[in-house]
């Protein structure tokens, strides 16, 4: 049990003491809605980032296969000076997001229109290998997007769980300590002045 605070057992300290247990409850409650939806969040992001991982790791495995092929057949050089004049194969979005107060980026990915290129020194994997990566690199988009926003997710849940432990555990019981301590300090005072009096009234009529 965490130690009271030190505050005099006066009637002023413990209805401040009552209006601020009472704020710390109200802020308790919001807190744990927050931990609680967080943790929603979290778990239905995991299910998403699980899938994409899942997905991305097939594509990656499908597209160097392909690119293995085509560096086979096409050598090296003859791969590379092809490559040189190929305009990016996707158009990408970045805006700001938020989610219950926490910042991420948004990241939309779209194909562009399949460059054509010339027959001469290419072959048919060629093709291929590009429309794999194109695959691949949108979905590598959407998980690192996932990536980003789980872990921000997860370190603003951490902190929201740390916060509700320190209310529910440290601040609201020493308050509520304080509280009985005061309360009892004052009903002692109170029977004691009560018995008091009643000694002086019984004075008074045996006089």
């Amino acid at each position: 049990m965490p130690a009271r605070f030190k505050v005099a057992p006066t009637k002023n300290n413990l209805l401040q003491l009552q209006q601020q247990v009472r704020f710390l409850d109200k802020g308790y409650s919001l807190l744990e809605r927050k931990r609680e939806l967080l943790t929603r969040l979290v778990y239905e992001r995991l299910a998403n980032y699980r899938k994409l991982r899942k997905q991305s790791k097939a594509l990656l495995k499908q597209a160097y296969h392909s690119l293995a092929i085509t560096h086979m057949r096409m050598g090296r050089a003859q791969f590379k000076q092809t490559t040189l004049g190929i305009q990016p194969a996707i158009e990408l979005q970045i805006l700001p997001m938020s989610s219950l107060g926490v910042q991420y980026l948004s990241v939309s990915a779209k194909k562009r229109p399949f460059q054509p290129l010339g027959l001469f020194g290419t072959d048919a994997s060629f093709d291929q290998t590009r429309q794999l990566m194109t695959e691949l690199a949108l979905v590598l988009v959407q998980l690192g997007e996932a990536e980003t926003a789980l872990r921000r997710l997860l370190v603003e849940q951490r902190k929201t769980q740390k916060r509700v432990n320190a209310l529910k555990y440290n601040v609201i019981p020493r308050y509520q300590d304080t509280i009985r301590y005061i309360e009892s300090t004052l009903e002692e005072e109170e029977r004691t002045t009560l018995f008091q009096i009643q000694l002086l009234q019984n004075k008074q009529h045996q006089s």
